[in-house]
């Protein structure tokens, strides 16, 4: 009898929609705090549902991703907000599951649904997204995973064009001369990437930014005392020549 009752394994929707579920009651109930019964046994399963996530998009070891699954999991991922919900509840979670979400978004980037990246789609119809993964740099405890999650999602040339022509750009002057070595290399990768990408859109940004943007880059960035950040605008600026 007890063959008769086994639990069904769970499927990328499931694992998707009951990831969605625990965001949600973390965003109904922001204020509580750990110690709470019913938000740890949330936050507990919103771990395992992400790591879940992360082992159907990259295999686990000792199987490879199975595209069906991934599709599966894609198209029901950006079918509703799961992403806002988590880039924004990112900073309650513990530190091996915001490595596990960075991972599981930068895989969804380039997941294609029907020949379509829907994450380009999506982030299109939310660009605010981005804003908060740029702000992000000023957070400590999370500038390295939203970093992470902004070089994937300007992948997309509609999303980098963004982010170039957003007022945005001209904080990345401050966040490479963070004094945080680790989030100051990360804005200067980031930085690059945005610079390096996306040539076409890059040559038009710097046509319309010229003046200011050198301006700054020269003042800043290449007259700095500071070595290494000398020698990271050095890295950005020769490809652009």
């Amino acid at each position: 009898m007890k063959g008769l009752f086994k639990t069904k394994p769970r499927t990328p929707v499931d694992i998707v929609r009951q990831t969605r579920e625990c965001l949600v009651h973390l965003d109904l109930h922001s204020g509580s705090r750990s110690g709470d019964a019913k938000r740890d046994e949330k936050m507990t399963e919103l771990s395992k549902n992400i790591r879940d996530m992360k082992s159907i998009l990259y295999g686990n070891g000792e199987s490879e991703p199975v595209t069906e699954a991934c599709v599966q999991l894609t198209q029901e991922f950006f079918r509703e907000n799961t992403l806002r919900l988590l880039i924004i509840h990112l900073p309650k979670l513990n530190l091996e599951t915001r490595k596990d979400a960075t991972q599981v978004v930068a895989n969804l980037q380039r997941q294609q649904v029907s020949s379509k990246i829907v994450a380009s789609e999506y982030l299109e119809s939310n660009k605010d997204l981005l804003d908060i993964l740029i702000l992000g740099y000023e957070n400590m405890d999370i500038a390295l995973h939203y970093g992470a999650m902004l070089r994937e999602c300007i992948r997309h040339q509609s999303i980098a064009r963004y982010v170039l022509e957003s007022e945005h750009m001209k904080k990345f002057f401050d966040y490479i001369q963070l004094p945080n070595f680790d989030i100051a290399s990360d804005a200067s990768a980031t930085f690059k990437e945005l610079l390096t990408r996306h040539k076409a859109t890059v040559a038009e940004f710097l046509s319309n930014n010229y003046d200011w943007f050198f301006e700054e880059f020269n003042s800043r960035l290449l007259s700095s005392t500071n070595y290494i950040t000398k020698r990271q605008a050095i890295k950005v600026l020769l490809p652009l020549y």
